[in-house]
């Protein structure tokens, strides 16, 4: 534990039992130095942030700051990697990863404002998320220490913490009953723990949160349109709105039908793997929105190339590094391939799916005259003669070579 020379703090807070702990565990054990708090709305439930600064200052913090980041969030981070098709080991659209980066990089604005020395989160040292939040760090303001109370205290459970605050006659809401880990955001919500921490048992329903369960969903199917502009969702049902509105407004409506519930097994970067339940029924249909432009817009190797990018930015993305120069060349090249992606879809949500019904495009490559099935006068058949002999050239050396 170093402790030399940390006299103010600044703690990534949330107002749940682990922060709450923190605190007064920081003023404890590192000289009885100064605990700013910071937290983040994130697009979290509203009722996690009533009270939160009473909370921070009960748990012995000198202030807290809490800083509206939602329409920041979607527009500087989620957007530009919905734009690349990201899909962390093929189905996690990457709520909480997201999320870290921008929580981190304000945590650090406050720090250097503040004239702090040091920084403080409160990821388990099992997670990734620890990972994401100190490269970040490290990112924007090496010069300030780090504290990872999860990797230096010997508070190991539910019960301790909770007996740690009782002790110290710090108020908090938090019991032993409530068994799930969840993260929260604009984007998505995550749950984990429970009874899902054996792979073996089915999930249930208290392991969603936001989305109906899709047998329940309306009988009636729902249709959706939204309108795409340099592969950024732009306007929903023809009313233009900021990208947290959009999603916003996506988010009530993907719910109501099941949309974007996965539950899944993932590796983790720190080399265990976990089981989760995510939900993120705004951000499926966005989804859902941008692919079906790009398969109008995108030639046949810029389409290979944007999936490319994609699995590539899941990756990086994941494992924290979004202010590494990789992260931005990927972007500048999705950027690129971004700027022909407008063009207007129909959705339709039902029970859990999500299906784009009609899609068009002004810089469609799609050609009805080209690829009619009925008579048409721009293509003529025998050429493709010549295309399918150069195209199998070194097939037909490597047989010829192999008959000598």
């Amino acid at each position: 534990m170093q402790t030399q020379g940390i006299k103010k703090i600044v703690l990534a807070y949330s107002g749940g039992l682990d922060t709450s702990a923190i605190i007064p565990w920081l003023k404890e054990n590192y000289g009885g130095c100064d605990v700013i708090a910071f937290v983040a709305d994130i697009g979290q439930d509203r009722e996690d942030l009533v009270g939160v600064e009473k909370k921070a200052l009960q748990s012995g913090a000198s202030a807290c700051h809490v800083v509206d980041l939602r329409e920041a969030f979607i527009r500087d981070y989620v957007y530009p990697v919905l734009k690349t098709g990201a899909l962390y080991e093929g189905t996690y659209l990457l709520g909480t990863s997201m999320a870290r980066p921008i929580i981190a990089k304000a945590q650090v604005e406050l720090a250097l404002k503040v004239g702090a020395d040091a920084l403080c989160h409160g990821a388990t040292g099992k997670g990734n998320d620890q990972v994401r939040f100190e490269s970040t760090y490290t990112a924007l303001a090496p010069q300030l220490k780090v504290v990872a109370p999860w990797r230096e205290w010997n508070l190991r459970s539910r019960e301790a913490l909770l007996d740690y605050l009782k002790a110290r006659n710090i108020p908090t809401t938090a019991s032993l009953e409530k068994i799930y880990s969840r993260d929260e955001n604009a984007w998505h919500i995550s749950t984990e723990g429970g009874v899902l921490e054996s792979p073996a048992n089915a999930n249930n329903d208290d392991c969603w949160v936001w989305t109906v369960d899709p047998k329940k969903a309306p009988d009636r199917a729902e249709q959706v349109t939204v309108t795409v502009e340099k592969g950024e969702v732009v306007a929903v049902n023809g009313e233009a709105l900021s990208p947290y509105h959009c999603l916003e407004k996506l988010n009530a409506m993907g719910a109501k039908h099941g949309i974007g519930r996965i539950d899944i097994v993932e590796n983790r970067l720190v080399g265990m793997k976990s089981r989760g339940c995510y939900e993120t029924p705004g951000g499926t249909i966005m989804m859902a929105a941008l692919r079906a432009v790009e398969q109008l817009v995108l030639d046949r190797d810029s389409f290979k190339w944007r999936q490319q990018l994609g699995l590539e930015m899941s990756y990086v993305v994941y494992d924290g590094r979004w202010f590494a120069p990789l992260r931005r060349s990927l972007q500048a090249a999705a950027d690129s391939l971004a700027q022909d992606v407008n063009g207007e879809v129909i959705l339709e949500l039902y029970k859990g799916q999500v299906n784009a019904l009609q899609k068009t495009s002004a810089n469609s490559l799609y050609s009805e005259a080209f690829a009619t099935f009925g008579e048409d006068e721009v293509y003529d058949h025998s050429h493709a003669g010549g295309f399918i002999r150069l195209f199998s050239l070194s097939s037909r050396i490597r047989a010829l070579n192999e008959k000598k």
